[in-house]
């Protein structure tokens, strides 16, 4: 049973080698469409696993932790394995048809796969160099699918990606090596288990800070948000809408694993500060994306005034607060993504995503204006939409927990996004289309580019409606964080005479 971590990893990777060993390109699709639906349904048959036992691990080539690789996962990782998934193979049908086929001729399926191998190898993995090396997967297989084409404007967003991003593995690697010296291991679990045993070392926060950077570079916290709007709206839109959902989650995720799993003896040195970064960074992404008057430029800035509402969950550190996040991550990887795709169908019947030169795509797309309602809505806070809940769960634990300025903050900055989604609603769908325009593509050709996109706003519902299932795992996920005891004891079963004395 313990295989069963291994699947979406390697799945992934199969489906990528073959892809490059028969170059053509329905070989290639049929291969990383196949391979994505695998690899979903290994992540549901996880996720149900990890549900009855807590937590999977393996060990790979025999080696036991902390000496070997290990693989691990509980109800965070795998969640995120699935909803990597789910978007991986969603967001793969759109490719079908959205994406050209020059594009789609360079290899475009087996490096869409080597990306979702590395983001699900990032949620897995058990040990720090392991992390950093999922890290490097995902950063060669996206700085690909950004530039391919090869145009101005993409390599240019392309460029500022590729260089924040390995200034960000560069201050992983310095601080992974400033825990390596001081603990002598970079298996998790074990670090964990030596830093509650001797928790006063000056080299921690040091450590500590070194991994805020270089996460929050990759989650884009303020202020190393810069490179997301520079380079979000320049590739096709399924590349896109795959980067919002995902790649900046890769980010979030890491953060709550290392501060609650071995930075959690120094957390309350990092508090304020972290609470600091949420409200800066929700604060600049809404005011940057209510100057913007491009869909997908709207729609990345978001991106970065949601991750604020994250990075709040996290450092409020409660129960509720964490099972808030969790839920979050879920809902907003699923709404960004959806939002991205229906701006991509918008791109491809009118040709661009200004909104002063499109218009009237209500009466014109009243389905698509329906599809693009729901999760706008959602991501505004609108009840019982999914966003609502999210929302509500972090705004009680920052009231709960007395800290009421992020509290306004959040409330202020909810607001802001829905006059965003308001805008986008008013200028794209309500108002009457410009009389010079045309649209470039009949709109009734792109059945497959909905498919998708409807999927979606169906989990969204669901989530909003029926998502209490949802939100008590989010709340045994908050459990596992707060309680690092388990995750140690599963992986290092060898440390519970230590772990009985902490």
């Amino acid at each position: 049973m313990n295989n069963l971590i291994l699947l979406p990893v390697f799945i992934p990777f199969v489906a990528a080698i073959i892809g490059l060993i028969f170059r053509t390109l329905p070989v290639q699709r049929t291969l990383g469409l196949i391979g994505m639906a695998a690899a979903t349904i290994s992540a549901i048959l996880l996720l149900n696993v990890v549900m009855e036992q807590d937590y999977l691990v393996l060990s790979l080539g025999a080696w036991q932790a902390p000496f070997g690789i290990v693989l691990v996962a509980d109800l965070l990782s795998a969640i995120m394995v699935l909803i990597s998934c789910i978007m991986g193979i969603l967001v793969m049908l759109f490719s079908v048809q959205s994406v050209d086929n020059a594009r789609q001729k360079t290899f475009y399926y087996p490096l869409y796969s080597m990306l979702i191998m590395g983001v699900n190898g990032a949620f897995l993995t058990g040990d720090i160099f392991n992390l950093y090396v999922w890290f490097e997967v995902m950063l060669i297989a996206s700085f690909v699918l950004i530039s391919l084409g090869a145009d101005r404007a993409q390599l240019e967003g392309a460029f500022k990606y590729m260089v924040l991003n390995l200034v960000s593995s560069l201050l992983f690697l310095a601080g992974a090596g400033l825990l390596y010296a001081k603990v002598g291991t970079l298996n998790m679990a074990d670090i964990a288990l030596k830093l509650a045993i001797q928790p006063d070392s000056f080299l921690i926060n040091s450590t500590a800070i070194l991994f805020l950077i270089s996460f929050g570079v990759k989650a884009a916290i303020f202020p190393f948000f810069f490179w997301l709007p520079a380079s979000y709206h320049t590739p096709p839109t399924a590349i896109s809408a795959i980067f919002a959902g995902l790649l900046t989650k890769v980010g979030v995720y890491t953060l709550m694993r290392s501060f609650t799993l071995f930075f959690n003896q120094s957390f309350e040195f990092l508090q304020d500060i972290l609470l600091i970064l949420a409200a800066l960074t929700m604060l600049t992404g809404v005011l940057g994306a209510a100057a913007q008057y491009n869909i997908r430029r709207i729609l990345s800035f978001h991106i970065i005034s949601q991750i604020g509402y994250m990075i709040m969950g996290l450092a409020l550190l409660t129960p509720l607060a964490l099972a808030g996040t969790v839920f979050y991550l879920v809902h907003h990887i699923i709404v960004k993504t959806n939002l991205f795709l229906v701006g991509g169908v918008i791109e491809k019947v009118k040709g661009t995503g200004e909104l002063s030169k499109i218009g009237g795509l209500y009466r014109a797309l009243p389905f698509l204006a329906l599809l693009f309602f729901i999760p706008a809505f959602s991501l505004g806070g609108i009840p019982p939409l999914s966003g609502f809940w999210a929302k509500f769960a972090l705004v009680k634990a920052s009231i709960d927990a007395e800290v009421f300025w992020i509290t306004a903050v959040s409330l202020i900055v909810g607001v802001m996004t829905l006059f965003s989604m308001t805008k986008i609603w008013a200028e794209a769908f309500w108002k009457d289309a410009p009389e010079e325009t045309e649209n470039k593509v009949e709109p009734k050709t792109l059945k497959l580019m909905y498919a998708p996109i409807a999927i979606m706003v169906l989990m969204t519902l669901y989530l909003g409606l029926f998502g209490q299932g949802m939100f008590e795992v989010a709340e045994r996920a908050a459990d596992q964080l707060l309680n690092p005891e388990g995750y140690i004891q599963a992986v290092i079963p060898q440390s519970t005479e230590a772990i009985s004395k902490l």
